[in-house]
Formats: C-alpha cells, structure tokens, sequence
C-alpha cells in the first residue's frame, strides 16, 4: 500500500488533533457550576464540609469551583482543594466595613471569572450573597440556593426580613430545603412550590462508619481518651444555640454517682471570630468541671481533621440544639453506629430519629430529660448497641452523601434545559 505523501500525513495530523480536541471536548462536564459558601477546608463548618462532600462526588461530572470567605488572614486566597479550585475572600466578622468590603470582593472575584459559570449555587443566604444575586440576575443565570438553618434562611424569616434580600432570595430559581420543616416554611412563606426540591445532607458512607470494640480501644488510646466508661461526644461550636452548658449540666449529675460514664469530649471551637461562638461558655464549664473534681474527665478539642475518630472512639453522641436545619454532626454519628440522643425539633431531628427505635429524643433545654436518657443508656449497653446499629441503618438508607449528589445533578441538569437560562 502506497504511503500518504507529506501534505497527505499533515493534513490527517490536523484532522487527528481537531478529533481529539473535540473527543476532549465532549468528555469534560458541560456543567459548571460556583458554588458559594462561608467556610471551606481546612476551616471548619458543617455547611463548609457538606460543600466539599457534595464537591467530591460531583466533580466528575460538573465543572466547579468554589467561592468562600475566611476570617483568617494568613489563609491561600487562591487555593486547590481536592483538585477544585477554591477562591477565597478575607472577612473579619467583627467589623462591619470589613464584612462590606468582602461582598465587594466576592462579586468582583465572580466577575473576573464570569465566563466560567452557569449556575450559582449559595449554600445559604446572607447580606453577602445579595451583591451575587443580583450579578446572576444580569447574567441571566439559574440560582440555587439551599436553605441551611431555621431561623436564619428559611423562607419565612427571610420573608420578615424583606427589603432587597428578600427580593433577591425570592428571584431562585430552586430553593433547596433540607428537612421537612424548611417544606412546611415554605409553604407559609407562599413561594411557588415548583422551585422547591427537599435534598436533604448526606453523608460519606465509607469515613463514617462504625467501629469494633478492638479498634475503639485503640482509637482511645490514639486519642488520649480514657479506655474504660461509655465517652460521651458532642460535635459543635460553643454557642448558646448548640447548648453544650446543658449537656455538662447532665453528664456532671450522672459522672459524680455513676462510674460506668466516661469522659464527655467537646469537639469544635470555644473561642472564635464568628460571633455564633461564645467563649464564656466553654470556661463556665471548665470553672465548673474544675469545683466538682471532673476537671480531668472533660476533654476539648478545638480542631480536627480526623473527625470520624472521634464518632469511632464515642459510645454515645449528644446534641442538644435549640435550632438546627439538618445536623451534619448527628448525621455523622449516626452513620458510625453511634446511640444518639438529640433535641426533639419538629421536622429537623424527628426526620432523623424515631425515638426509641434509632436513637432517643429528649425536649429542648430539659437538662433533666437530658440525664434520664444519659442514664437509660449507661445502664442498658444492649440497648446503647441496638440503637446505634439502627441509626447506622437509617442513613445507609436514606442519607447516603450518593444520593444526595444525585439530586443536585438533576436540579442542574434541569436548569440548563430551559432556554430562558441560557445566559
């Protein structure tokens, strides 16, 4: 067979890169997708870590990239993160200027990169997001926002707040809500309900996951946690809404009197920027703690990046929360097998927890209900095991971090299959 002559082999060259070009083309994610929020690793937050969970599953078949605000000066402005890039804005929460100059330069950092995106996805909403908002409106992009706390960005309080936020957090294209009671919000805030779609968190099956006693052992012995008594665990800033001074208050009553508890460990920040942390709570414990002789049995940790340890090395997990919207930390616990006792909040935990059967559900800053289900749990270890293997069950069934991530793709997928969202 006659070779193809020089012209002939440039000619098939070109027409080879121009194939492969287009193959590479086709391969990449058509998404693409900014995703917006107030934390993100290596700080710590339950919205930041519930990004980076969804990031992870995505990016396969989204082209994302992360836009954030940090309070810590010496943090990468222009960072990677699990191979996504992560652009962040230096905000000192203290000083209000400081907060308006950040949603300037959060719309800027959008503006610089317009051309990469074609939908904005907030993981909640707040003053900062109002700027974002409106640059979306005017380039005609689909918003998402998911609502993450009641209280804070639900409908309804969105709604009594009103002004321009309300206006621009009513221009989304979906609201996401997270638990039953962002549905029944809402409802009552009178939104049309076909831009809703409840997409609850997920969570990471494989990290969290449940442990033998061999490997608690060990896992106590890493941590420098006491290797006999049930470890109780709490997962949470030290806020007044998080209430850790209640779960003190009950594990104190019982500790003094009852040996088979063990030590309570307090994971997440006492002293912070942000101003849902507030250190006089964490050093009343330590005072108090200290007068009773149980100094030595509480346990603090202001940071970690090995979270799943902690679940893996506790016997019991408590929150007990004023207000939540769908509580990573529980959900956390749960799926590593761990007897959870959380506040009853209609729609949020009872989504989660059928009392009795997966866990145990006391009243919000009843500290006494608190010590009784403490109590009912020391006692019965069989029931502490029973509880935790159904909780594990539950989020396999219907809180796995796949799932979730599923139902994000087809709210994307949607949204750029209408015209009127072509920008």
């Amino acid at each position: 067979m006659a070779q193809p002559s020089n012209s002939q082999q440039h000619l098939l060259k070109k027409v080879s890169i121009v194939r492969d070009c287009f193959t590479e083309k086709m391969e990449k994610p058509t998404l693409s997708v900014l995703m917006v929020t107030g934390a993100y690793f290596p700080e710590v937050s339950g919205a930041g870590l519930q990004c980076r969970e969804l990031v992870r599953k995505l990016q396969s078949s989204v082209r994302l990239t992360i836009l954030t605000t940090t309070a810590d000066p010496t943090a990468r402005m222009i960072d990677r993160q699990d191979g996504v890039p992560v652009h962040r804005v230096f905000i000192d929460p203290s000083n209000r200027w400081s907060k308006i100059v950040g949603a300037v330069r959060l719309t800027m950092a959008v503006f610089r990169n317009r051309h990469r995106f074609s939908i904005l996805h907030l993981h909640g909403f707040s003053q900062k997001s109002i700027l974002l908002s409106c640059f979306a409106v005017l380039r005609r992009w689909p918003i998402v926002i998911k609502m993450t706390s009641v209280g804070h960005d639900d409908p309804v309080s969105m709604k009594a707040r009103g002004g321009l936020a309300y206006r621009c957090y009513s221009r989304a294209a979906v609201h996401v809500g997270v638990s039953s009671r962002m549905t029944v919000l809402y409802e009552r805030a009178g939104l049309p309900l076909k831009r809703y779609r409840l997409i609850p968190n997920g969570v990471d099956l494989v990290r969290f996951r449940p442990s033998d006693e061999a490997e608690r052992q060990t896992l106590r012995r890493k941590l420098k946690l006491p290797d006999t008594g049930h470890v109780v665990l709490f997962v949470g800033f030290f806020s007044a809404e998080k209430c850790p001074a209640h779960l003190f208050d009950a594990w104190s009553s019982l500790a003094l009197s009852h040996p088979e508890i063990g030590p309570l460990v307090f994971v997440g920040a006492t002293h912070s920027q942000y101003y849902e942390v507030d250190p006089r709570i964490a050093e009343n414990i330590k005072l108090r703690a200290s007068k009773l002789g149980l100094g030595p049995r509480v346990v603090f940790v202001e940071h970690t990046s090995h979270i799943e340890q902690y679940y893996r090395a506790a016997d019991i997990f408590v929150l007990p929360s004023r207000r939540e919207g769908l509580p990573n930390a529980l959900l956390e616990a749960m799926a590593s097998g761990v007897a959870c006792i959380a506040s009853h909040l209609d729609g949020v935990t009872d989504d989660l927890i059928e009392d009795g059967v997966n866990g145990l559900l006391v009243s919000p800053g009843e500290v006494a209900e608190l010590k009784t289900a403490l109590r009912v749990l020391v006692d019965y270890p069989e029931r502490l095991s029973l509880l935790g293997r159904q909780a594990r069950q539950t989020i396999a069934t219907h809180f796995a971090i796949e799932q979730t991530a599923q139902e994000y793709l087809n709210v994307y997928r949607s949204l750029m299959e209408r015209p009127a969202c072509v920008a």
